[in-house]
């Protein structure tokens, strides 16, 4: 078995090209991990989520991790680990632009909001809708690559 570390370029296209990962967040020095659907742009993981236990440990303490991985052929696969910062996307003056990016970046993908529960309503009115917007801002990206 070959293990080759993956460029930075190399890693962001695997990010681009997938999206499920697994979220790593903490609290009081436990770890917890979720599957987390998302859309990558600019530097950015963009996701939502009904409140729950994993929006009140990222905003208790905001720095994650997620992990991407692929199977390759054989025993092959392709991994990525970004480290970055939680940062919420509330419905307010000032985050419009970027929720309304995050929207657009998500709805792209047929079913983009089941791993929510509840489909949000167009449009987006605060007092009708529990899910939140978020991001992560990657702070950075290492990836690793094995192949037979």
């Amino acid at each position: 078995m070959l293990v080759r570390t993956l460029s930075v370029l190399e890693s962001t296209k695997l990010l681009s090209a997938n999206r499920l990962g697994h979220l790593a967040c903490a609290k009081d020095g436990q770890p917890y991990v979720v599957p987390l659907h998302y859309a990558h742009s600019d530097n950015h993981l963009y996701a939502f989520s009904l409140p729950g236990k994993k929006i009140d440990w990222m905003r208790a303490n905001p720095q994650v991790s997620v992990q991407v991985g692929e199977h390759g052929q054989g025993r092959g696969w392709r991994s990525v680990v970004v480290d970055g910062r939680y940062e919420e996307l509330p419905d307010r003056i000032g985050n419009k632009l970027q929720r309304d990016h995050a929207w657009s970046l998500l709805s792209q993908h047929a079913d983009w909001w089941e791993p929510g529960a509840l489909k949000p309503a167009i449009p987006l009115v605060a007092d009708s809708i529990p899910h939140v917007f978020f991001r992560i801002s990657i702070e950075q990206v290492s990836g690793r690559e094995a192949s037979e």
